[in-house]
C-alpha cells in the first residue's frame, strides 16, 4: 500500500488531477470536501471522502489525522465577489488553518498550491519566482488573496513547517467542471461566442502536467521554495486561432482596444451585484489583460525534473472533454 495522503480542493480542476495522480501511483488518498461540493471529478478515483472545510480548524485536524503527506490545493477561485474581501479572508484563513493543522498532526511534508497570480509580470519577458508582487502592486481580490496566503506559508516554512510551494500558471485540459475563466474562453471560442479579442497573453499548461509537478515537488522540492509549474507562453490571438479550426470555425480577426470596454465592465459588475452571478467582464480583468502573463518554469525543470507537453494537447483534451460533457453542442 502507498502513503496516506490528504488532498484539499479535490472537487476542483487542479485538486482532482492531483488526487487522480496520487491514486494512480497507489497512494491511500483521502479528499477533503464540503458537503455541498460536486463529486463529478472524483467519481472514478479510488479515494476516501472526508467531509470538512479548510476554514474549520476542528474538521481540518480530524481530516489530517494519520496523513503522512498533505496537498493543500483548495482555494476560493473567484475573480469577482460582491464582497471582494471575502475571497482574501477565505484563502488566507484556509491556508493558515490547514498549515497549523498539518503542524499539529505531524504531517511529514506539505505541498501548498499558490499561483503565478502572486508573481509580477514584466513587459516582454517571461518572469520567474523572483518577480514578486506586493499588496500595493497586485490587481484584484483573488491575486491579493494568493499573495498574502503565500507570504504566510513562506513565514511558516521559515519557522520549520515542512512545506513546499508550487505556482501553476494557467491550467487547461479535461474535467474543468466549473469551468475556470480560461475554460470559459475555450468554450466561448468553440461556440462562436468570442467574435473579437484584446491583445493579451498567458502561459498555458496541461492540468495533468500541473498534477505531476505537485508530486515532483513532494519528492524533490526544497522546503520553503516556490516552483512555477507552467507550459508555453501564448498570445490570446494565437490561442483562439488554434481553437477555431479544431471546431470548424474561423478565428476572430477583430482586436479591440481596452478603453471603450471599461464602461461595459462597470455595467456588467453593477448587474452582477444585483444578480449575484459572476460578470462576463470585470474592470480588474481588463487591467490585468494589459500585461502578458508570461512565466518561466526553468527552476521546476532544473530542480524537480518537471516537464510539460505542448499546450495544444491541453486545448485538444479540453475541447474533447467539454464536448463529451455537453458544454459544446
Amino acid at each position: 500500500m502507498g502513503e496516506r495522503v490528504l488532498v484539499t480542493g479535490a472537487s476542483g480542476f487542479v485538486g482532482s488531477a492531483v488526487a487522480r495522480a496520487l491514486a494512480a501511483r497507489g497512494d491511500e488518498v483521502s479528499v477533503l470536501m464540503r458537503e455541498s461540493s460536486p463529486r463529478t471529478n472524483i467519481a472514478d478515483i479510488d479515494c476516501r471522502i472526508v467531509i470538512g472545510d479548510m476554514r474549520d480548524a476542528a474538521s481540518m485536524t480530524k481530516a489530517l489525522d494519520g496523513a503522512r503527506f498533505v496537498f493543500h490545493v483548495a482555494a476560493d477561485y473567484r475573480l469577482w465577489a460582491r464582497d471582494p474581501d471575502e475571497i482574501v479572508r477565505n484563502n488566507l484563513q484556509g491556508a493558515r488553518i490547514v498549515m497549523e493543522a498539518a503542524r499539529t498532526t505531524g504531517a511529514e511534508r506539505i505541498v501548498y498550491t499558490s499561483s503565478v497570480a502572486a508573481l509580477k509580470p514584466v513587459a516582454g519577458a517571461a518572469v520567474d519566482e523572483t518577480s514578486r508582487h506586493s499588496e500595493q502592486t497586485v490587481i484584484g481580490a483573488y491575486k491579493k488573496s494568493k499573495l498574502v496566503a503565500e507570504r504566510l506559508v513562506e513565514r511558516m516554512a521559515g519557522e520549520g513547517l515542512p512545506v513546499v510551494i508550487v505556482s501553476p500558471s494557467t491550467p487547461i485540459g479535461p474535467r474543468d467542471v466549473k469551468p475556470t475563466p480560461t475554460g470559459r474562453i475555450i468554450v466561448q471560442a468553440a461556440t462562436g461566442g468570442m467574435p473579437a479579442f484584446v491583445d493579451t497573453g498567458l502561459n498555458l499548461v496541461h492540468v495533468d502536467d500541473v498534477a505531476e509537478g505537485h508530486l515532483l515537488a513532494l519528492e524533490k522540492g526544497r522546503i520553503g521554495e516556490n516552483y512555477i509549474l507552467g507550459g508555453e507562453d501564448v498570445r490570446l490571438k494565437e490561442m483562439l486561432g488554434i481553437i477555431a479550426p479544431l471546431v470548424g470555425r474561423r478565428p476572430p480577426r477583430v482586436q479591440l482596444p481596452r478603453g471603450p470596454l471599461y464602461p461595459l465592465a462597470y455595467g456588467a459588475e453593477a448587474m452582477a451585484r444585483f444578480t449575484g452571478k459572476e460578470p462576463f467582464l470585470t474592470a480588474d480583468a481588463l487591467k490585468m489583460s494589459k500585461h502578458h502573463m508570461f512565466f518561466s518554469s526553468a527552476k521546476a525543470k532544473r530542480e524537480l525534473g518537471f516537464v510539460a507537453r505542448p499546450f495544444v494537447r491541453g486545448i485538444e483534451d479540453a475541447l474533447n472533454w467539454f464536448r463529451q460533457a455537453g458544454y459544446i453542442r
